[in-house]
């Protein structure tokens, strides 16, 4: 028989909180998931764009990287920092990108290695941040003000929305290198888009 294969999750042993060490290995989990399900991504991979103005891999890649520094950073209510800390602007990555237009030339020919890169910055900056919560800072009311309205929110859905949005764009990535190995086309010309 088989050994069987063990999955848990158990907290990380440098955080103060468990509930805080919790989230960080759940977000580690996923994060070694889709860099085992991309250890093969090529240059092309990252930078095909299923239709002029919708994302690439590559920004995508750099999106979660940017948004993980931009929550913890409102959690621990410092700076939004993202040059400092991952070396590219919060713009960087190009989301949105306007109708019609080509990724943003800042991640033209980066190699699947500087986006791992970027996303193993973020969880350095996330884990040096979080590890001296207590599980008491999860509860305290954050007040976060943008353009829309003020939020209020808290540091457990803080933690719980950078984890659902790894989430939700690790299965985008997933899909979009099903979408070009299926042969899905880029419309490059006008005649292609009649």
């Amino acid at each position: 028989m088989p050994e069987p294969i063990i999955r848990k999750i158990v907290p990380l042993p440098e955080f103060a909180s468990t509930e805080v060490a919790l989230y960080v290995a759940q977000l580690e989990e996923l994060t070694h998931r889709l860099r085992v399900d991309l250890k093969d991504l090529t240059l092309d991979e990252l930078e095909w764009q299923p239709a002029p103005g919708t994302n690439t891999i590559g920004m995508l890649l750099a999106h979660l990287a940017i948004v993980e520094v931009f929550w913890v950073s409102v959690l621990v209510e410092r700076a939004f920092l993202c040059d400092r800390v991952l070396g590219i602007g919060a713009d960087d990555d190009g989301l949105p990108l306007p109708d019609g237009a080509a990724p943003p030339p800042g991640l033209t020919g980066k190699p699947p290695a500087w986006y791992f890169d970027l996303l193993m910055k973020a969880r350095a900056y996330t884990t040096t941040q979080l590890a001296p919560l207590a599980a008491s800072d999860l509860e305290r009311e954050i007040e976060h003000r943008r353009p829309s309205g003020t939020r209020l929110l808290n540091g457990h859905w803080i933690l719980y929305h950078v984890l659902e949005h790894l989430g939700g764009h690790y299965g985008q990535i997933l899909m979009m290198r099903h979408l070009r190995r299926a042969g899905v086309r880029s419309p490059d010309t006008a005649a292609d888009r009649a």
